[in-house]
């Protein structure tokens, strides 16, 4: 998505212009993929999600397609934003990696639970079948490994993680375990089910 295009669009409704905000619709179909699965979401469903008609979704975006990879790109940088934000109030490596679990916690119950994670869906109902799917969900994935690396590294220097840890192994000890709490989630487990088993995985790092 182009910078002109990732705050604001222009969109031609019939037989006049319609200016609409772009994080806006994003949000909105980033909500009904998450509830429907991309397979299952009409473009009419978008344009109910997104208030917006047929004509300008494929103005915009040129077809459900690139509605999804639009909104994907916009779930991945909302959640990335929001969980720095936990993290900047944190000193230690231990306590980042907590807020890494119980925000991944917290989206796992409850309606925003149910309506799933966008990447693990991506996963397992686009990556098979769509390369350029494949390579977005796989470079999100990575990135939330490498994260949970550098954070036990920096718990091991500051003395807040065991050193006897293997960093690279735990790192995709825990991966397992957030996407696992997204799939949980699904089910409509409770907040306590969900940060309850947060808390029982740091008793690993010490």
């Amino acid at each position: 998505m182009t910078s002109e295009t990732s705050s604001r669009a222009q969109a031609r409704s019939p037989g006049r212009p319609r200016e609409f905000d772009m994080d806006s619709v994003l949000d909105g179909a980033v909500r009904v993929f998450r509830e429907r699965g991309y397979h299952a979401t009409s473009v009419g469903d978008l344009g109910d999600a997104t208030g917006l008609t047929a004509g300008s979704l494929y103005k915009a975006f040129g077809d459900k397609r690139g509605v999804f990879l639009a909104a994907f790109e916009r779930y991945v940088q909302t959640r990335n934003a929001d969980l720095r934000q936990q993290l900047d109030r944190q000193s230690s490596g231990f306590e980042k990696i907590r807020a890494v679990l119980h925000f991944y916690a917290a989206s796992s119950h409850g309606l925003e639970g149910q309506r799933g994670c966008l990447v693990i869906s991506s996963a397992t109902a686009l990556a098979t079948l769509d390369e350029e799917m494949a390579t977005l969900v796989e470079s999100t994935i990575r990135h939330t490994e490498a994260m949970l690396r550098r954070l036990l590294q920096q718990g091991q220097e500051d003395g807040s993680i065991s050193r006897e840890l293997h960093v690279a192994a735990m790192a995709r000890t825990l991966l397992a375990l957030l996407q696992g709490f997204r799939l949980l989630g699904k089910s409509g487990r409770s907040a306590h089910d969900m940060h309850s088993a947060a808390d029982e995985a740091l008793r690993l790092l010490t």
